[in-house]
């Protein structure tokens, strides 16, 4: 009995000393990669796979986006529109996960591209990938507020049908949701991967609870197989093959932003074999889920067209065709609701690490300000009100015209696949020769290509089918404004590359050792003056 006391405590310690350990190897790791350890490797693999899925959090963004596929393709869109989404963000988070296991820092995509972009091109195309990145994760922090302030206002228009919303009833429900995200990233940074844990768990508890119970509700009054899994629908007056592809936009929106993982990749043990796995995780989680999610929606639905024009939402709709019961649904949507105040917050979480990342690069104006992690908090402090204080910009512009605002959360999801696919689209130039042969995770052969080039063929689709209007005619009102909102995130980047980022950017610092066998020809610029600084 005594024995087996004192060994106890040494199986501890050992297991604390391993932990340290990995710990000192990594921060080791990232000093070869050109920067210091700031910040605590705080979270798990699962309280990282919680932050990732909370911000996809598939089933309820597929949910709450209904009504963009529905008229443009009907059921079978969005249920198959979801596998076709899900297969390619498969392909190209493949794709990036290669980068991710060679050089897990929190740059991401545009201190890969600095690396194995030609040496005369790649200051500027990283430069340019930063900004994108940034831009794109500051406007999709704006889309948790935005839907979770969206419930709110549906379960007060179910409850009183005499209500009428007003803009400012709804920005000051979205402020609220952005103060409550930022309160919990600055003063709550040691607690953070126990909240994403519980917004993993909550999650799967939300998805598991609503699909059971609207099932349990509407038998025996089902839709048919054939209705769920083939039914076409165009109401939006395009060709019925481009109408579908619209219709893929709800997937490719529900499963963007797997690359929170590699800006918050300075913050979990190992990262160059769990990065890659909960980039990956995250896809398939949410491609499972949302497939079966979907399927008990349609299944539950009475009549489309009532769906898509309840001034309750659809989610709500459905939930109230199933169950027959106002406050049973609104119980229901306490989950999704919920699970945005996880999303708002886990945004924001890694909209600031990514600001904080390029800032420590110089890549920002005033960057010293922003690269700076507060001493007692232990976080990026001003990246975070950064991230906030945008995010409340653009709910002042949701004050004065929704249309802009949806333009620029359009734009955010058009500009975060861009830079997914800069990195991968120049190793496939330069013969997939770029990264490093025994990195953690590699795509073997032919399938390296053939996901390399699914995925960069995917970018380009959505790319394209983000900027179309919804439907014809168009008018001033139905017009696609994303084009524009991603032409000034663009003209910003092009701007501040001239009057700033030429002279004071100099790429990602890059230890020649820590580049290990690959080829990195492209921070050779940065190598070159950094040695230059130096002497």
């Amino acid at each position: 009995m005594d024995k087996h006391q004192e060994q106890t405590p040494r199986r501890r310690s050992g297991g604390t000393d391993r932990r340290h350990s990995v710990i000192a190897e990594d921060a080791a790791a990232l000093q070869h990669l050109g920067h210091k350890q700031e910040l605590k490797r705080n979270f798990s693999m699962i309280s990282m796979l919680g932050l990732a899925f909370a911000i996809l959090n598939t089933w309820t963004a597929l949910a709450a986006s209904i009504t963009v596929a529905l008229p443009s393709g009907g059921p079978s869109s969005v249920i198959w529109g979801l596998v076709v989404a899900g297969v390619c963000n498969l392909c190209l988070a493949a794709s990036l996960a290669e980068f991710l296991s060679a050089y897990p820092t929190a740059g991401g995509q545009y201190h890969w591209a600095a690396i194995v972009a030609w040496k005369n091109w790649s200051r500027g195309i990283s430069y340019v990938t930063g900004w994108i990145n940034v831009s794109g994760w500051v406007a999709l922090t704006s889309t948790g507020g935005l839907l979770g302030s969206t419930f709110v206002i549906n379960i007060i228009s179910l409850l009183h049908p005499d209500y009428e919303a007003e803009a400012w009833h709804q920005f000051l429900i979205y402020i609220a949701f952005t103060l409550i995200a930022l309160a919990i990233n600055a003063f709550s940074t040691r607690l953070l991967p126990l909240f994403t844990k519980a917004a993993f768990f909550w999650s799967m508890a939300g998805f598991v609870i609503i699909s059971i119970t609207i099932l349990a509700c509407a038998s025996p009054r089902y839709q048919t197989g054939a209705f769920v899994y083939g039914e076409f629908v165009n109401e939006v007056g395009w060709p019925d093959g481009v109408a579908w592809l619209l219709g893929l936009l709800q997937g490719a929106f529900a499963l963007t932003g797997f690359d929170a993982v590699a800006h918050m990749i300075e913050e979990i043990p190992q990262p160059h074999i769990q990065g890659p796995r909960i980039m990956l995780y995250c896809i398939g989680i949410g491609m499972l889920t949302g497939f079966v999610f979907l399927s008990c929606l349609l299944f539950c639905v009475d009549n489309i067209d009532s769906v898509i024009e309840s001034p309750a939402g659809p989610l709500l709709q459905i939930f109230v065709d199933a169950t027959g019961s106002p406050a049973g649904s609104v119980c229901l949507l306490v989950f999704p609701l919920v699970c945005m105040l996880f999303t708002a917050t886990a945004l924001m979480t890694t909209s600031s690490r990514m600001s904080y990342a390029f800032a420590r690069d110089h890549g920002l104006p005033f960057s010293h300000v922003f690269a700076r992690v507060h001493p007692r908090l232990q976080v990026p402090l001003n990246a975070l009100l950064w991230t906030a204080a945008w995010v409340v910009v653009f709910g002042c512009i949701f004050l004065g015209s929704s249309s802009t605002f949806n333009a620029i959360t359009s734009a955010s999801v058009v500009a975060l696949g861009v830079t997914y696919a800069i990195p991968p689209s120049i190793n496939v130039l330069r013969g997939r020769r770029m990264l490093p042969h025994d990195r953690a995770f590699k795509l073997p052969g032919v399938v390296g290509w053939v996901m390399n080039l699914v995925g960069i063929g995917w970018t380009i689709l959505t790319t394209v089918l983000f900027v179309f209007p919804p439907e014809l005619p168009v008018t001033s009102e139905n017009m696609n404004y994303c084009i524009v909102a991603f032409g000034v995130i663009l003209l910003i980047a092009l701007i501040t590359w001239l009057s700033d980022g030429r002279k004071n950017y100099k790429g990602p610092h890059v230890e020649v050792e820590g580049l290990e066998k690959g080829k990195g020809e492209g921070v050779g610029v940065v190598l070159e003056s950094a040695s230059e600084s130096a002497a």
